[in-house]
């Protein structure tokens, strides 16, 4: 029995002898079903299409995406260290090249994920690599495909290794969590942040969102805890989810003036 893939998200689910009759995390109101209706694929399938992309952020950081574009299209974060890299978000996609171009570098000793929208194929990941998952307890009901490898973490932050830290900020999923990386922007600190804290257009600037398809904001109280919760963390650079979206200097400023903004904009 094949493990199916959702093509509007990625999310691969548990075996099924067929597909799913809906996706769990599409039906629900932060996504949404493809307009041509709910359509699956499998992992074979996907390596036949689809292949991964591997580009240098900075000193220390690989992004890990997919070309064509698939589902929502975000890319991974990759950070090396001597006591073991870390997978920072996740994508559908694992080919034998890119398997054997990641051990090669020390393969992975840890994945962390920001939310259920990349929990993709984190279980391919996990065995393949031999490693654990953190997730936020908090979103463990969106899990779709569960495995021994996962380990979910509770409270509001939790030590990684290698100076790394995650912070549950909460936001566009009660669980929603960003990565400190302390040695990131040349020492002065980097969060790496999915779509939690999201780098947008003007890059700037960030946002904040219940939902980001159907433009459901989050409220004032919402957006400061986000604030609040990386607060006591020192950053100057946010790696959002997509290729691009970086926030490259001052990017605590950008975030108290972005929360300033948006909560205005709420209240007027």
């Amino acid at each position: 029995m094949p493990h199916y893939i959702c093509t509007n998200c990625g999310t691969q689910f548990a075996k099924t002898d067929q597909p799913p009759q809906e996706c769990t995390i599409c039906i629900e109101e932060r996504e949404f079903v493809a307009w041509g209706g709910q359509n699956w694929t499998t992992a074979d399938k996907l390596a036949k299409s689809h292949r991964n992309v591997i580009r240098m952020e900075e000193n220390g950081l690989y992004g890990i995406g997919m070309e064509p574009s698939f589902a929502i299209g975000q890319r991974g974060l990759l950070i090396t260290h001597p006591e073991g890299n870390v997978l920072w978000d996740c994508i559908s996609l694992l080919d034998d090249s890119l398997v054997e171009m990641l051990k090669g570098i020390g393969g992975i000793a840890a994945i962390a994920i920001s939310h259920p929208h990349y929990y993709t194929c984190m279980i391919e990941w996990a065995e393949t690599f031999e490693c654990p998952v953190f997730l936020h307890k908090a979103d463990r009901k969106w899990v779709m495909r569960s495995g021994p490898a996962i380990e979910f973490w509770e409270g509001d932050t939790k030590s990684i290794g290698s100076g790394l830290t995650l912070i549950r900020c909460g936001g566009h999923f009660e669980g929603g969590t960003v990565l400190h990386w302390p040695d990131g922007a040349c020492g002065k600190g980097a969060l790496l942040s999915g779509d939690i804290i999201h780098v947008v257009q003007d890059r700037r600037w960030v946002s904040f969102m219940y939902s980001y398809p159907n433009l459901i904001p989050l409220s004032p109280a919402k957006v400061r805890q986000i604030v609040a919760s990386v607060a006591s963390f020192e950053y100057d650079r946010i790696y959002g989810a997509w290729w691009g979206k970086t926030v490259v200097s001052d990017a605590r400023a950008a975030v108290d003036r972005s929360a300033e903004r948006y909560i205005q904009h709420l209240q007027e």
